[in-house]
């Protein structure tokens, strides 16, 4: 039990450690542009189709089971508010962040890995330039960008899911499901899921980037770096909806 906790404080420590890192090299000269896109593209582009599909799915599922949970009490006339409020507050940046979690996550852990088992991180030390601007400054930063769009898309095109469902099982027209799903939301319930999403993309960037620099044991440790990333990530995330969620009520509400 020491043990584990003592590595726990350990990776605590280190993410607080790259985390002011990044926030220095962030806004110091050099600001590598070049290396910004190609990380904007990689993140946030290329994960499009995953999220995409996800909450286009979502959305018909939580339509469905609204429709049928409601039928009893009349209350089909709400889905569209349902629907709206899980998506934009809880279900769209939770769902959106645990996808890129496991792909952009595991993936930059393994990027970022193999460079430290094969020495091209001690390479990029000796040639004078700092690995965490050149390595961890763009992906934080892309995942930062990128993240809180494909929640908005995510959402989107959720609440296009619902409302196919519910044009499908009841003939509701478009018309009247958009203008319940746009009288529910507000300006707090969009800054919700936005800050959320935010928050979340710091939390998936910074693990991914601090497993992949401090990888040992050649490609098993790299395979079990990954694991780590996308497991410890899934559970900040989930753990830190909570504490966000009950920030937000207070301040926003």
């Amino acid at each position: 039990m020491s043990g584990v906790l003592k590595q726990a404080l350990d990776d605590l420590g280190g993410l607080g450690y790259l985390a002011w890192d990044t926030v220095r090299y962030s806004v110091s000269r050099p600001f590598g542009f070049g290396l910004l896109v190609e990380q904007l593209f990689q993140i946030g582009v290329m994960s499009l189709s995953i999220t995409s599909i996800v909450a286009l799915f979502t959305g018909l599922v939580i339509s469905v089971q609204t429709i049928y949970s409601l039928s009893s009490y009349g209350g089909q006339l709400f889905i569209g508010d349902l629907v709206a409020l899980s998506l934009v507050r809880e279900l769209g940046p939770v769902l959106t962040s645990l996808m890129v979690a496991g792909r952009v996550g595991a993936g930059i852990t393994a990027e970022l890995g193999s460079m430290t088992v094969t020495e091209q991180v001690d390479a990029i030390r000796a040639l004078g330039a700092n690995p965490i601007k050149k390595l961890v400054v763009p992906r934080v930063l892309a995942t930062v960008i990128m993240l809180p769009l494909l929640v908005v898309l995510a959402d989107i095109i959720g609440i296009f899911g619902g409302m196919v469902a519910v044009a499908a099982e009841l003939g509701q027209s478009p018309d009247f499901y958009l203008r319940r799903v746009l009288g529910a939301l507000s300006i707090a319930d969009v800054a919700s899921g936005l800050i959320k999403s935010a928050v979340f993309a710091v939390i998936i960037a910074l693990i991914a980037c601090h497993r992949g620099l401090t990888v040992t044991g050649g490609a098993a440790g790299v395979g079990a770096a990954t694991t780590r990333t996308v497991v410890s990530a899934s559970i900040s995330i989930l753990i830190s909806d909570f504490f966000i969620t009950k920030f937000l009520l207070w301040a926003l509400v």
